[in-house]
């Protein structure tokens, strides 16, 4: 547990702080038994901030939740566990149901709990926890951002503004959960790596799923960044007056130097070779050849990377799979197994379940 404290409106009583007292005038509120008392919210914190940062982010949302609703805001914010994701910092915010006045609590806040208003509300309250979190972020001089919208949402936003190499980063299925028994093991594994100066191999086929597809992604964001630095480097050789031919070696040649300094030019292609399991590391791009290139080809080169994000049917040589396609291909092969695992054993619960009823019919068994 990181820190613990209570948010409450600004002409609530003064025991509105102190937590027992809160939650025993909002137990005594209710006059059926059955009444919900509370209301849970559960908030990811960003690993990339430190705890003040956190702090701060989990205090504003409190306070809009008591801006907007009346209610009282119990908050608790909780490091991660010892054994388990060292990213997984996150809040527990339990919310009064019923308003706080200064005579204590009156009427229940309803519009979250209809049809007509819920999924609306609670939309909008994501939205402004995302940004938050993009606030947060960008103080500390991250340039990671959060989108609380759906993969789904996300890809259709990509494609509307072009951006297709986005919407093919974006087109996979949401990453597996490892769960508490694969995290620890997959921790100690990357403790062992690190500690010994070696690289780390995922010790369960969990841990290989979640790994490919963090490098899948990762991958992906290397590609954009190339492509919008070939694309800025274009832009700005062309109004200094650089024909079409200098420009595009210009902007072929940033696209390749890009992070030279902590990698070789050829590291990308390296990394995508290992993520979808080729043997050999394909050197006919751009980055393997020279400056020296006819001006021709690199017309045809640079009119090719410019333009494959924004879909116009670039073919591929031949039957060669696409990036998409081998990590699809990667990625998807051991989920389905996984899917396939979780299933039978969803199916053995189930039986073990229908067992369990069929021996409480019979009544107590006694062994001889």
């Amino acid at each position: 547990m990181e820190e613990t404290f209570i948010v409450a409106p600004e002409r609530a009583p003064a025991w509105a702080q102190d937590r027992s007292a809160l939650w025993n005038a909002a137990e005594a509120s209710e006059t059926r038994r059955n009444s919900v008392t509370g209301r849970e919210w559960e908030l990811a914190l960003p690993s990339e901030i430190g705890a003040a940062e956190r702090s701060r982010i989990v205090r504003d949302f409190a306070q809009e939740l008591v801006g907007r609703y009346g209610v009282a805001v119990d908050v608790a914010i909780h490091a991660p566990h010892r054994e388990g994701d060292q990213r997984n910092h996150h809040a527990h915010v339990l919310t009064t149901t019923r308003q706080l006045e200064p005579e204590g609590f009156t009427a229940k806040t309803r519009v979250l709990d209809s049809a007509k208003t819920g999924g609306v509300e609670i939309e909008q309250m994501r939205g402004g926890w995302a940004e938050l979190q993009n606030r947060a972020l960008e103080r500390v001089g991250q340039v990671e951002r959060v989108d609380h919208r759906s993969l789904e949402k996300q890809r259709e936003a990509a494609r509307e503004r072009g951006d297709e190499l986005k919407a093919e980063e974006l087109d996979r299925d949401p990453e597996l959960k490892l769960g508490p028994a694969a995290n620890s093991m997959e921790r100690r594994e990357k403790a062992a790596a690190e500690r010994e100066g070696r690289e780390y191999v995922p010790v369960t086929e969990r841990g290989a799923v979640v790994h490919a597809a963090r490098q899948a992604r990762e991958a992906f964001r290397d590609m954009r960044e190339r492509l919008d630095l070939a694309r800025e480097t274009y832009g700005i050789a062309r109004e200094e007056g650089q024909g079409r031919v200098s420009a595009g070696l210009a902007a072929l040649r940033a696209a390749a130097a890009k992070d030279r300094g902590a990698h070789e030019a050829g590291d990308f292609r390296e990394r995508l070779a290992r993520i979808t399991g080729r043997d050999g590391v394909d050197r006919d791009g751009p980055e393997a050849e020279t400056e020296r290139t006819d001006p021709s080809q690199a017309q045809e080169r640079l009119r090719e990377t410019l333009s494959r994000d924004r879909g116009d049917g670039i073919e591929r040589d031949g039957d060669r799979p696409s990036i998409r396609e081998r990590l699809d291909a990667v990625l998807n092969k051991p989920r389905e197994r996984l899917d396939i695992e979780d299933e039978r054993e969803r199916e053995l619960e189930k039986a073990r379940e229908i067992e369990k009823a069929r021996d409480l019919d019979r009544g107590p068994t006694h062994g001889l």
